[in-house]
């Protein structure tokens, strides 16, 4: 990053909170801020009762601000806070039939500030405005996607797992049968034997990476999937570049993977990331082609266990 990107950033930013409105108390004219009203509005995007807990996660907002937006909206009748039945230390929450009509309301004005927004531009100009911010907003998801050092048995991780075996599933011709496949055991992605990353987004799982570091052999990528509503977003080739620098961290100088034939967009990107095919390497028997690649020790970009 350079400063004039750091200084572009920063210019964005204050004309989308000017333009928006979210400097004023009254968010789109009504008697809350832009907390509340964005509190409200994301309770309501999918109906029913909300663990408070996954929401505070996916909006990244501190415990005690949830709490205190909870408490001004529950005060105006909008919202019902409760124990969970199976769990009475989890909270849950949901709407009103006020807090429904409240949340219409600013989706109404919500769509006429756009509108607004739109309005003093030309065809062309709405088009590229829309185009651009369709790109910010895959951009910054992008950025909101967290990596994680995760247990190879943390629910998160067997969540990715059950996904990734049910697509491949589907996916090959033979289908898939975990218990036929070369799968390293859950110790051998643990460190310091291996490692085992979980890609979140907004606390949510969304994919997986696994790494070997076996003594005197070269690392492996095993277990590598991007879940469906996370693709696009470049996440595999950042999975890819963070294990080849935690193995070239751990002294490894070769990286190797192994891959079925119908999984030709990751093998397109395996060559594109500057692996090579090489001769098979091991008896995989979903394996079609194996690809390795040598790679050099660099100051690690971060801590690396």
């Amino acid at each position: 990053m350079d400063s004039e990107q750091i200084e572009q950033v920063r210019r964005f930013n204050r004309t989308v909170t000017e333009r928006v409105g979210v400097l004023h108390d009254r968010y789109l004219g009504r008697d809350r801020p832009v907390g509340e009203a964005r509190l409200l509005w994301e309770i309501g995007e999918r109906g029913g009762a909300h663990d408070v807990r996954r929401l505070r996660e996916r909006l990244g907002l501190d415990s005690g601000y949830v709490s205190r937006l909870l408490r001004a909206l529950a005060a105006d009748g909008l919202v019902t806070v409760e124990p969970h039945p199976e769990d009475r230390r989890v909270r849950t929450v949901r709407l009103t039939d006020a807090g429904r009509a409240e949340r219409a309301e600013l989706d109404a004005r919500s769509a006429e500030l756009a509108g607004s927004l739109l309005a003093p531009l030309n065809d062309g100009q709405r088009a590229r405005l829309t185009a651009a911010m369709a790109e910010a907003e895959r951009l910054l998801t992008a950025a909101t996607v967290t990596l994680e050092v995760t247990d190879p048995d943390h629910p998160d991780a067997r969540h990715c797992l059950h996904s990734f075996f049910a697509e491949l599933q589907e996916r090959f011709d033979t289908g898939f049968d975990p218990a036929r496949s070369l799968l390293p055991d859950a110790g051998e992605l643990r460190p310091p034997r291996g490692v085992f990353l979980v890609a979140r987004l907004h606390g949510e799982p969304v994919g997986c990476a696994g790494l070997k570091l076996p003594s005197g052999a070269p690392a492996e990528v095993k277990r590598m999937w991007v879940a469906p509503r996370a693709r696009g977003l470049g996440l595999a080739r950042r999975f890819l570049s963070e294990l080849e620098a935690r193995a070239a961290h751990h002294g490894h100088e070769v990286l190797r993977l192994d891959t079925n034939k119908v999984l030709t967009a990751a093998i397109a990107l395996y060559r594109s990331h500057g692996f090579t095919e090489v001769p098979a390497f091991n008896d995989e028997p979903y394996a079609h082609h194996w690809f390795e690649k040598r790679i050099t020790a660099g100051p690690p970009s971060g801590p690396r266990e």
